[in-house]
């Protein structure tokens, strides 16, 4: 295993930082600085979004001064609250979609993350199903949209959002049923889900065997992953608490050995230290906290 390591750049943009984010550059030094190889563009601004790098000019420009430190373009994560999938029109959905996919190419990148956008407060039997059908039309669609520009969606489950339960994960991207569509598999999410079962309506589902369990059973169908820790708790009570590499309750080098098979082939693996107040400090840690996982990993 030697994949190239990426920064999430929201971690620079949200929580901690909303009030006096980062800008793109001084991100782009630091994750050259703190040895990746590459960045996660966060969709929201004051990051990089079409409406701002709106000609082919100025995409070509931001795409040189990424390539400048040496870097490159892991994803493109936009924001689709305009129209979230399960309960807006497909057509509104498409229409963003399609810009950016434009945007993504432009990037330099092949992969366009998703989530459901919406909240996972329980709803009635009917709404679950019509909301469903929704969703995979919707996705279906936008999966077919995504191969014709040569990119992949993947979609990155977690507590915060509808569909959190493995069930449902695995169901969900099964019944949209195409190669361009797959899992954005993320191990502090996955341990949320599958371990604590945080946020989920009704009965919980705890997988025994844990995050590991969890990969194995979307074997063929995860297309990136997000590598942080957790600690088994929520951040704000919403989503997943991104903890410091080594603090939580993740055994990096066994989850990386008993699944190599299933993350070897990707060829970006991506650090997400979203709403961290520390991510200066641990994520300079964490490219060499990884690559000891790896080597321990190899020879275990």
């Amino acid at each position: 295993m030697n994949p190239k390591l990426s920064i999430g750049s929201w971690a620079f943009a949200f929580g901690p930082y909303e009030q006096q984010p980062w800008s793109f550059s001084r991100i782009l030094a630091y994750a050259k600085e703190s040895g990746y190889d590459g960045v996660e563009v966060n969709g929201f601004l004051p990051h990089p979004v079409p409406d701002v790098y709106d000609t082919i000019a100025k995409r070509k420009e931001l795409l040189n001064e990424i390539r400048s430190h040496g870097l490159a373009v892991s994803a493109y994560a936009p924001d689709f609250r305009k129209a979230p999938p399960a309960v807006a029109d497909k057509e509104a959905y498409v229409e963003l979609l399609k810009r950016y996919i434009d945007f993504t190419v432009d990037l330099g990148t092949d992969i366009l993350r998703v989530d459901t956008v919406t909240s996972p407060a329980p709803v009635n039997e009917q709404t679950y199903a019509n909301r469903f059908d929704r969703l995979m039309d919707t996705w279906h669609a936008s999966a077919e949209l995504a191969a014709e520009a040569g990119l992949r969606i993947v979609w990155e489950f977690e507590p915060g959002f509808w569909l959190n339960k493995p069930s449902e994960v695995v169901r969900a991207v099964k019944e949209v049923n195409h190669p361009a569509f797959q899992v954005l598999f993320d191990t502090s999410h996955a341990y949320m889900s599958g371990v604590v079962g945080a946020r989920q309506a009704g009965v919980q589902e705890r997988l025994h065997g844990g995050i590991v369990a969890y990969a194995k059973q979307l074997e063929g169908h995860i297309g990136h992953f997000h590598l942080i820790d957790s600690d088994g708790t929520l951040h704000d009570e919403e989503t997943s608490t991104h903890a410091e590499f080594g603090a939580g309750k993740i055994d990096f080098p066994s989850f990386l050995r008993e699944t190599e098979s299933i993350i070897r082939p990707l060829d970006w693996w991506c650090v997400d230290f979203c709403f961290n107040a520390e991510v200066e400090a641990w994520g300079k840690q964490a490219v060499r906290f990884i690559r000891n996982a790896i080597k321990e990993a190899v020879r275990s």
